[in-house]
């Protein structure tokens, strides 16, 4: 079968060509979009990353130059309209699981360095500069954690700071067994705000969570709390983000996504003048540490997102959606 994936990148190359068993791989470097759809004609099999836009007008296109699979690299499915896909009757697949520890640990990582401040401590060293002012943090041990979202990730994440002694809160829909073995308390969104001195979002994108945290939720906030979103972006205003930073309100914040991320991430544009001004302005916040969608980044969940996605096209040639795992699929039910 042959397939093209959109956004490829150098690093992905060697784990597609190591997971697949007898496709022909098209590697296109462009994102897919309107303009570029064309691209696949042809091609009945098209494999798109996070920030590729498969919208309603983008699918009839795939669709009508003979595209009948769509082969996600993520989780997350925000970026298609899936109702649409229904539609048309293409097929959508997923890795709904490659390595909740790479985000998680992600996660925790960014409260470390905002908490520590390893990034201006790494600088100030740097330059031969060994002074302490500025760089005071607090002990993780004790302090109380609000995880929203209790999937495999917000569950890793729960592990770990129940680990650092942190008094954790979560909230979810659904309670996770394995976090309340943990000893994780659920409990309303307006209590977990009130209460956490960090909260941390791992809860997928869906009309439901979309700006989630608001002005009003940001309030709700403990003041100098710590906002961390290794998540979707748009969980975020960040309109009311900035506010609530240049109020004082919120004392740090770590981002590994970005509501509108599609124009940024995944490239190099240290040579261009940034155009958006709203992330323009999140950069000058010397308490705000924000990272190019890497939570992911890690061999084991590269080795993982390869082989499923390539399991997932295999199954799909031999037997249509019927040949990909329930668990794999993508269907309007979940957007429920």
């Amino acid at each position: 079968m042959k397939i093209a994936f959109y956004s490829s990148k150098p690093y992905e190359k060697s784990f597609l060509e190591a997971a697949n068993a007898a496709h022909e791989l098209v590697y296109l470097d462009a994102r897919l979009s309107g303009a570029t759809a064309e691209l696949a004609r042809g091609i009945s099999a098209v494999s798109i990353f996070v920030g590729d836009d498969a919208s309603a007008p983008v699918l009839r296109t795939l669709y009508a130059n003979g595209t009948r699979l769509l082969a996600l690299r993520s989780a997350g499915f925000n970026h298609v309209d899936v109702a649409e896909a229904a539609r048309l009757g293409i097929t959508i697949a997923r890795v709904p699981a490659y390595s909740p520890y790479a985000v998680a640990e992600h996660a925790v990582g960014l409260m470390l360095t905002l908490n520590r401040k390893f990034h201006r401590a790494y600088a100030r060293v740097r330059e031969q500069n060994f002074a302490l002012d500025g760089l005071m943090g607090f002990d993780m041990h004790g302090k109380t954690a609000g995880v929203i979202g209790t999937g495999k990730i917000g569950e890793s994440v729960c592990a770990i700071l129940r680990g650092f002694g942190c008094r954790v809160l979560a909230f979810d829909p659904e309670k996770n067994p394995a976090c309340e073995a943990l000893g994780v308390q659920y409990v309303p969104l307006v209590e977990l705000y009130a209460m956490s001195d960090i909260v941390t979002l791992h809860c997928p994108l869906t009309p439901a969570t979309r700006h989630l945290i608001n002005a009003a939720a940001l309030t709700a906030m403990k003041p100098g709390v710590m906002l961390i979103n290794t998540s979707r972006g748009a969980v975020i205003d960040t309109r009311a983000l900035i506010a609530a930073l240049k109020h004082g309100h919120v004392g740090s914040v770590g981002l590994d996504v970005y509501e509108e991320e599609g124009d940024l991430f995944f490239k190099d544009l240290s040579a261009e003048v940034i155009q958006d001004d709203v992330f323009v302005r999140l950069l000058t916040f010397p308490n705000v540490l924000i990272t190019a969608h890497q939570g992911f980044f890690t061999r084991e969940a590269c080795e993982a997102i390869a082989q499923t996605t390539m399991d997932n096209v295999t199954g799909f040639e031999r037997s249509g959606a019927a040949g990909v795992p329930e668990t794999n699929l993508v269907s309007t039910k979940l957007l429920k």
